[in-house]
């Protein structure tokens, strides 16, 4: 944990540079906000999971690498949207006031649905408008994105939980197979304590009157089910535990 703690600074360390009042500043990782406009430069890691706004490129092109995210050491192609690609510069960009409406937060990492409301005009984004944290920008000068998830919303951070453990179809026949075998115990174990209390009442008294014994309980209901019981343990070895240890 120590160590995990340390890595974490040092990644909200890390610093990008973010459009305040019209001027870009230096800000850490951690005090980066949904919103925020960013400006990338060659080889940079991507901050945030951000929307593709302009870019150096003609049309609003950039390359980015995904190792960190998916393993692939290939580029990746991303491109803005025709009406914001334009916004090269610091003025045009610190009036932009679009809104962004999109999917909430989750882990697929080649998935995204949202739209842009800007100027009277819906534009429709996708995954290939978008730079997911992780990411790091190559063979592009500079580009400008907008914050749309950051911190533990982000597609990285999402997918770096508890792994789901995976099980084979064996195991899902097995662990079936196991219910209904219990299942069979039980029922197994109730027809014979019903069965054990009506020999007891009916048949079992007859004995007494040459091998006499003394009742442990006198309540008939009772005594079933200290018999269930009984024949749990006595049965419990058709359940095959075996198989899991």
């Amino acid at each position: 944990p120590q160590f995990r703690h340390k890595s974490d600074n040092q990644v909200n360390s890390r610093h990008s540079q973010v459009l305040i009042n019209g001027i870009l500043q230096k800000e850490e990782w951690m005090n980066v906000r949904v919103g925020d406009i960013i400006k990338l430069e060659n080889n940079q890691f991507v901050a945030a999971d951000l929307l593709l706004l302009s870019s150096s490129e003609p049309h609003g092109l950039c390359y980015i690498e995904t190792a960190e995210l998916d393993g692939e050491t290939n580029m990746k192609v991303r491109q803005a949207i025709p009406v914001t690609s334009e916004l090269t510069d610091t003025n045009n960009l610190a009036h932009f006031d679009g809104e962004v409406i999109c999917e909430p937060p989750n882990n697929k990492l080649d998935k995204f649905g949202g739209t842009l409301y800007w100027k009277d005009n819906k534009y429709s984004l996708s995954n290939q408008n978008m730079l997911l944290r992780g990411c790091v920008l190559r063979n592009t000068e500079w580009c400008f994105g907008l914050v749309i998830f950051a911190g533990p919303d982000t597609k990285l951070m999402q997918n770096s939980g508890r792994t789901k453990f995976k099980r084979t179809s064996i195991d899902r026949l097995m662990n079936t197979l196991v219910l209904w075998i219990f299942g069979f115990l039980v029922c197994m174990g109730v027809i014979l304590a019903i069965g054990n209390s009506i020999w007891e009442y009916e048949v079992g008294v007859c004995f007494q009157i040459y091998l006499p014994w003394d009742k442990v309980v006198d309540n008939a209901f009772l005594s079933g089910f200290l018999a269930f019981w009984s024949y749990i343990i006595i049965l419990n070895t058709v359940v095959p535990i075996s198989l899991y240890v």
